[in-house]
């Protein structure tokens, strides 16, 4: 006589520890981490890294997969993961040792953030509190810069910049611009609405910063990017006439302050007796000096591999080669050829760099409204490739973790809002959540 099979009773544990994903304190988790990140990130590169890991552990039990790999169709989501794939198949066909093939691949890790960010973001209702946490913390250390400014030896760390308690100048100089223009529009924003006292309080928070770039620290690389976000500024959200105006009294009020501050003049003079130094004395190795060296170099080692390039961390072997039999500073050993596409160029070639300008183009492309999430997202894509013409900022730790997660969370913010009509929805029960297999929103 044949007996029936006992029916097996799932777990109780099990089924609690499987619906821990879903719970309220998990999904801030979810949430909390980048908040972290973005406080984090003028301050400390040990504290990003960890708080990022921990957030991509935290965040994929509660993706759907589904959904996810729907996502990365848009080629904002796919082409930084692709980007990474290229420098992946680049280490087979490098000359170097593998440590150096793989050490290559460090700068690239972190645009695969991209597209989790970009997803979780359209997901999650507090996107914007990742922006505040940077703006908060960069205040923090506004205020901190003005004190060891003053004391210099409330210095954080032993830099060698007065004003600059942490990490370097052109680190703060980056986020102290974003944080100037992100308040502009917040001004404008807040006196629209008719907010009058906050409109003053960010007003005066975004002169601070700016008189901090005017009289303490200053990146040149702030002096291209600057110009740029000023008439960007103008035009986007003033009729042409007013733009005009906007931008003549930017560049007066600067050059103003500049006659004003002995730090600006100090400054300029550098890049002309930089410039009188390398015209006169060749043998001096100038920061200028060496960066046009580096650019010579970069385009020689392009011509030998143009289509696909010399593979992953090429760059060491040919820079170590540049500095053979050379003294001083002009025999010290680099990776970075200051200007992100050669970098680009050197190890992936046309291919690699065909990627990173459609990488910069359709990120540009998420922001093309005039709100204040559109702007965040758009001055931090402008102002990377900016930079990049001089550096390599992308690849840099500092300039990168600001370029992933002020495109990832801004623009997870902008797909959502672009999804917002569908909301309306959610009294019939029906969440726009609900039609993609995400989770709801209501639940981050």
């Amino acid at each position: 006589m044949s007996q029936t099979a006992p029916v097996i009773q799932p777990s109780p544990v099990l089924g609690i520890i499987a619906s821990w994903p879903r719970s309220w304190f998990w999904l801030l988790c979810a949430d909390l981490y980048p908040v972290l990140s973005a406080a984090a990130l003028p301050w400390s590169t040990t504290a990003v890294v960890v708080f990022m890991s921990i957030w991509i552990i935290v965040l994929l039990p509660t993706i759907d997969y589904r959904s996810f790999f729907s996502s990365l169709k848009n080629p904002a989501s796919f082409l930084p993961v692709a980007f990474f794939g290229i420098a992946v198949l680049g280490i087979f066909w490098a000359d170097d040792s593998w440590t150096v093939r793989l050490y290559g691949l460090r700068p690239l890790v972190k645009l695969l953030a991209i597209p989790f960010l970009l997803y979780h973001f359209q997901r999650s209702e507090r996107g914007h509190w990742a922006l505040i946490a940077f703006l908060a913390s960069c205040t923090v250390l506004l205020a901190v810069s003005f004190l060891a400014f003053f004391v210099p030896e409330l210095h954080i760390e032993a830099t060698k910049v007065p004003g600059v308690p942490v990490r370097n100048y052109i680190d703060q100089s980056q986020e102290f611009t974003l944080c100037i223009f992100a308040l502009l529009v917040t001004v404008l924003t807040l006196i629209e609405k008719r907010r009058m006292a906050l409109a003053v309080v960010c007003g005066g928070i975004a002169l601070g910063f700016y008189l901090n770039m005017a009289f303490v620290a200053l990146a040149r690389t702030a002096m291209l990017y600057a110009p740029v976000l000023e008439i960007l500024f103008a035009a986007k959200y003033f009729t042409r006439n007013k733009a005009i105006l906007v931008c003549l009294t930017g560049f007066v009020a600067t050059a103003v302050v500049g006659f004003a501050s002995p730090y600006l003049q100090t400054r300029v003079s550098y890049i002309f007796r930089d410039y009188r130094l390398h015209r006169d004395s060749p043998e001096v190795a100038t920061s200028d000096a060496q960066r046009l060296a580096y650019w010579r170099a970069s385009v020689g080692a392009i011509a030998e591999a143009p289509l696909f390039g010399h593979g992953t961390g090429s760059t060491t072997e040919i820079f170590q080669r540049q500095a053979e039999g050379k003294t001083g500073e002009w025999a010290n050993l680099v990776r970075n050829p200051h200007n992100q596409t050669l970098y680009v160029a050197i190890q992936w070639g046309l291919f690699g760099t065909i990627v990173l300008f459609a990488m910069w183009y359709f990120h540009l492309s998420l922001f093309p409204g005039t709100t204040l999430i559109s702007w965040i997202g758009l001055i931090v894509v402008v102002q990377n490739l900016i930079s990049c013409l001089v550096n390599s900022h992308l690849f840099d730790f500092h300039e990168g973790w600001l370029y992933v997660l002020g495109v990832g969370i801004a623009g997870g913010l902008e797909f959502r809002n672009r999804r917002r009509p569908l909301r309306n929805h959610s009294s019939a029960g029906i969440s726009p959540e609900s039609q993609t297999g995400g989770i709801a929103a209501g639940q981050i």
